[in-house]
């Protein structure tokens, strides 16, 4: 019985006899050359290193559009917020059918073009575009009837219509990079920059809406906020198109992968193989019900609470100039660190949390004092931006180690189905989320319908709780999530023992292969060689 329990175990918990982790090392040992450089060569050229850049910056116009969704249904659309609550509901619904096919079909992906980089050139267009629609939505059906049954339908099937492409979009861009190379230096360049450009999309944004808005008040401009969305969902829509086609044709895929792919029924409970993964799935699992009320309370702080957009950008000057400055940390963070990524992780979020607590008792406290609470969010709003890139890169490359335990502990990589449990943390409890949603945008008090102004509000209460909501309500979630960083293991010769023998497999892979992928994933190990060699000579 106890034997029979333990093969039990191993058959579910232990790795894939095919896997890098249980081959026979005699079989590996003489792509151990090759495995090495493919682990410490870099290979992004510098086309390859700025292409990805260009995409991000697109998809970040979106997500920072994407920050005053609720807003731009609510105030602008003029869309009663149950109602909001209820699409997105829904949608969440749907996506528990669209994300689990889309993985299956990804993951099922094999062409001579490589497996992400078809999608990135016929997807862009309908889900940049789909997303420009729905932002134009309120020229398109401009009434101030919150109950409009042409509205209620606009939203849902544009927003149907966007994530649908959107999964489809998704899933590809999000794991490109980890198939564009073996190499965790070339990694984290890519990601550095595309962190820089990101963070430089989003500041566009704010920087575009929210001084617009006194303008607009001070009878400066008279530039509407319908217009402004559509405008920048156009833009998004244009760059975001071009940039992701012109990618897709400039970039190589390198990573050798398992010819003949897993059944998709075996592969989606591939994370009980990769307990990091698993840690992360229960932790978000217990937490994802959690809600801070769904609004853009950043705008309600910037434009009501510290009196319109021209002093908002005093008090997060800190915070800019910290941004780009954290950018020069990233090098001394990786030798302060080194492989011992779950170190700096750990003592950032730790920062991170002890920073907000104090911040929101601060600011709560001094809320109605203009000056001490411009001050408070210049300081620590500087002090949150100076982690910002050492944070954000190091947390992203332990995301891809993850993904890489995966690969070495099954033989597979099924980024794609791989994360349909994980993605249906989201849908399971999106009923309950939508439900804290409303119920906590009804807590704060605040009024939607009242023209957004200094203090318009006139409810000191009001402004604390949204303050609260704001800075501190996703404290909790962040400490959960922060439980699985302080059991990961994977670091020092484990990490590099890891690498070395996936990447022996994935030579050996390359080798047994027919036809013409045979050529082309040889030619791939040939490339790796000759860089190799010239970088020693």
């Amino acid at each position: 019985m106890g034997k029979n329990e333990r093969s039990f175990v191993e058959k579910v918990f232990g790795a894939e006899e095919n896997s890098a982790a249980k081959l026979e090392k005699e079989k590996l040992s003489k792509y151990r050359n090759i495995a090495d450089k493919m682990f410490n060569t870099n290979v992004l050229s510098t086309k390859e290193l700025a292409f990805p850049a260009l995409a991000s910056f697109a998809g970040s116009i979106i997500g920072g559009v994407t920050t005053y969704r609720t807003l731009f249904f609510v105030n602008v659309f003029k869309l009663d917020m149950v109602y909001v609550a209820s699409i997105l509901a829904l949608i969440g619904i749907y996506d528990v059918i669209n994300d689990p096919l889309m993985g299956i079909i990804y993951d099922k992906t094999r062409t001579r073009w490589g497996k992400s980089r078809p999608y990135l050139i016929f997807t862009p267009i309908p889900y940049f575009f789909s997303t420009a629609i729905l932002y134009c939505g309120a020229i398109l059906i401009a009434n101030d009837n919150t109950s409009d049954p042409k509205k209620v339908i606009f939203v849902f099937v544009t927003l149907f219509i966007q994530e649908t492409f959107s999964t489809i979009y998704s899933i590809p861009k999000n794991n490109l990079l980890s198939l564009m190379t073996p190499n965790p230096d070339d990694r984290i360049k890519a990601n550095l920059l595309n962190s820089y450009i990101d963070g430089f999309g989003r500041q566009t944004v704010y920087a575009l809406f929210l001084p617009l808005q006194d303008l607009n008040r001070w009878g400066v401009t008279n530039i509407s906020l319908p217009a402004i969305f559509a405008f920048m969902g156009l833009f998004a829509a244009a760059i975001g198109s071009v940039g992701n086609i012109v990618m897709a044709m400039n970039v190589r895929e390198r990573v050798i992968l398992q010819p003949r792919p897993a059944s998709a029924g075996k592969t989606i409970f591939y994370i009980l193989k990769n307990k990091y993964a698993l840690r992360n799935f229960l932790a978000s699992f217990s937490v994802n019900w959690w809600s801070d009320g769904g609004y853009s309370w950043d705008v309600v702080t910037q434009l009501e609470i510290i009196g319109g957009a021209f002093k908002s950008m005093l008090a997060y000057m800190g915070f800019t100039i910290m941004e780009s400055l954290s950018l020069l940390l990233v090098p001394k963070v990786m030798k302060w660190f080194g492989n011992d990524k779950r170190k700096g992780v750990l003592t950032f979020r730790a920062i991170d949390v002890v920073r907000t607590v104090i911040q929101c008792i601060v600011g709560i406290k001094f809320i109605d004092r203009p000056w001490i609470f411009g001050a408070s969010f210049f300081f620590f709003w500087a002090l949150n931006a100076l982690d910002n890139a050492p944070a954000a890169v190091l947390e992203n490359e332990m995301s891809r180690e993850i993904s890489d335990y995966t690969e070495y502990m099954t033989g597979e990589r099924p980024d794609g189905t791989f994360g349909l449990l994980t993605n249906l943390i989201g849908k399971v409890t999106a009923p309950l989320n939508a439900l804290l949603t409303i119920f906590m945008f009804r807590w704060s008090g605040y009024d939607a319908t009242i023209p957004m102004a200094p203090w318009s509000q006139g409810n000191k209460l009001v402004y604390q709780k949204v303050y609260f909501l704001y800075i501190a309500s996703g404290v909790l979630p962040y400490i959960v999530k922060t439980i699985p960083v302080i059991f990961y293991d994977l670091v020092g010769k484990k990490r590099e023992k890891m690498y070395i023998e996936l990447n022996e497999r994935r030579a050996l892979i390359a080798k047994q292969q027919e036809e013409e992928v045979s050529e082309e994933l040889q030619a791939v190990i040939d490339t790796l060689a000759l860089e190799g060699d010239l970088k020693n000579n």
